[in-house]
């Protein structure tokens, strides 16, 4: 399954190169496969990130309609600060993606049945802001929690949520976790272990899901 990570200015660098480095050694120790690929709404084009100027170069269009997975950073910038005095806080950035070319092609790709859409950190809430998640099952960073429940979305305070065709992952490390969990779906436990012992890396905490008993309060 390919993978397209898509950037859009003010991203999170860590949002974007976590799953990126995960699901291309993957694809490595399966052999090579699928490809994972930066894209953006725009096409091929150097975009800046909201950590002091870092930029990495989408290759491509993003694709929607191409089979395989969809992942979305967040953003990075100040929490505080005065928008009306110019300050690009992070409310701001998410919100301006809904303003983006990138959401016409999302909303495409979450009604693409061949199409899982996963996101990182505040990625999940640019969707929601835009009007794409409402009903639906996903945690972002911890600040933003709230905001996610005003959207319409069900906020789930965990390291992962699984909702079928939308993975989404916590604060910016869970980055790392959401791409194993990616790793499962594409080639299976196997081929994830094998990375994890690579990057000497643990996967936090049980993955959710809306599925089995509902537990009662202790």
């Amino acid at each position: 399954m390919d993978t397209q990570i898509v950037l859009y200015d003010g991203f999170d660098p860590l949002d974007v190169v976590a799953p990126y480095e995960v699901l291309t050694a993957g694809s490595d120790a399966a052999g090579g496969g699928p490809r994972v690929e930066l894209v953006s709404a725009e096409g091929a084009r150097d975009v800046v990130s909201g950590n002091r100027g870092l930029t990495l170069r989408a290759t491509s269009v993003l694709d929607p309609d191409r089979p395989g997975f969809v992942v979305v950073p967040g953003v990075c910038g100040p929490v505080a600060g005065d928008p009306d005095a110019g300050v690009a806080t992070i409310p701001v950035l998410l919100a301006r993606f809904g303003t983006t070319a990138a959401v016409p092609l999302m909303r495409r790709a979450l009604d693409n049945p061949e199409v899982t859409v996963a996101t990182v950190c505040g990625g999940s809430l640019a969707l929601a802001m835009a009007g794409l998640l409402e009903g639906r099952y996903a945690v972002t960073h911890a600040q933003g929690m709230d905001m996610l429940e005003a959207t319409g979305v069900n906020a789930v305070p965990a390291r992962v949520v699984d909702d079928g065709d939308l993975i989404s992952g916590g604060g910016v490390t869970s980055g790392l976790d959401l791409a194993f969990h990616l790793l499962d779906h594409a080639y299976g436990p196997r081929i994830a272990h094998a990375v994890e012992l690579l990057f000497q890396y643990d996967r936090r905490g049980t993955v959710w899901a809306n599925t089995g008993r509902t537990p009662v309060e202790v």
